[in-house]
């Protein structure tokens, strides 16, 4: 009896461990909801209600809240990135299409979108309150903070631009155009270059910004419609959706060159990736589904129906960015 109740303790420790899994996340941009997805059973397991138009979210600072930017919505919605459970909404957000915290959790940045500006929030560790709103030029849309929180990189989406804002001042220090239609951007490790998806193209743009002007040093050719990044986990490699190839390349940031290639039918788009980096997690925009990627066996390992038009994907347990 004593061995069997012991099976039997084990047995239960194990489910607990599986349900205390924190979910996957995924933004039904065009139902204005989340699909959250159990990482055991692969299963939505709920929606969550949210504002109009949520595209992209991210983090707090001390990670307790998954902020959902509501681009339509005009709104913040926070919720536990560990039990799913909507903790509160902020209004009067101004087109919160993309989002980002500064590494010293000073600031909350976002990207409006539709109306050309990127706005400046003071961030005290719970309410964010609006600093400063820096007109750009035509639709900013994804943003990169460095590492010293000194600068923030947009990519301007239809006038084919990338635009560094200086944070102590919140003025423009400089603007450079790039290739067709740039959209998410990221920065190497060491601080010199950034990665921008051209998704008007089929290749990421790389700019050297080491010096006092960027410089546009590669295109690195990936797929059709090179659009969203993700980290891989292990300092070196970088990830890229091609939306319009239905393909997710794997880019060797020193090299400059791509080292590996995935399916991703339906349009890919954001993607995350799971601790140990084997598997990403990624948007099937024009499918309605969020597909599991096997990058070991290089296939598509599952296919969870989720709403119309999938968006940004998010989990706890993610491999390093």
């Amino acid at each position: 009896m004593g061995r069997m109740a012991g099976v039997l303790v084990a047995a239960c420790l194990a489910l607990g461990a599986q349900a205390a899994e924190p979910p996957v996340f995924v933004l039904n941009s065009l139902q204005a909801d989340i699909s959250v997805i159990d990482p055991v059973t692969w299963t939505e397991t709920a929606r969550i209600a949210t504002g109009k138009e949520p595209h992209h979210l991210y983090l707090t600072p001390d990670e307790k809240s998954l902020i959902v930017a509501n681009a339509l919505g005009d709104s913040l919605t926070f919720v536990d990135p560990g039990t799913a459970q909507v903790q509160r909404t902020v209004r009067g957000i101004v087109d919160p299409y993309h989002l980002r915290f500064s590494p010293d959790m000073q600031w909350l940045v976002t990207a409006a979108n539709r109306l050309n500006h990127v706005d400046f929030y003071r961030w005290d560790g719970k309410e964010p309150t609006l600093v400063q709103r820096v007109a750009t030029g035509k639709t900013p849309s994804h943003l990169w903070i460095d590492s010293a929180s000194r600068t923030v990189y947009s990519t301007m989406q239809d006038s084919d631009e990338l635009v560094a804002i200086d944070i102590a001042t919140q003025k423009i220090k400089w603007r450079t155009g790039t290739g067709a239609m740039p959209a998410d951007v990221y920065g190497s490790p060491d601080g010199r270059n950034l990665f921008v998806g051209l998704t008007g193209s089929d290749s990421v743009e790389v700019f050297d910004i080491s010096g006092e002007q960027p410089r546009s040093v590669q295109r690195i050719k990936t797929g059709s419609g090179a659009h969203a990044f993700r980290a891989a986990g292990d300092g070196r490699h970088l990830f890229v959706s091609n939306r319009v190839a239905n393909t997710i390349s794997k880019i060797d940031m020193q090299a400059l060159r791509v080292v590996d290639s995935y399916p991703a039918p339906g349009g890919p788009d954001c993607m995350d990736v799971s601790a140990d980096g084997r598997w990403i997690y990624v948007s099937a925009r024009w499918a309605r589904k969020m597909l599991v990627i096997d990058t070991v066996e290089r296939k598509v390992a599952r296919a969870i129906n989720v709403g119309k038009s999938p968006h940004g994907v998010w989990t706890l347990r993610h491999a390093k960015r």
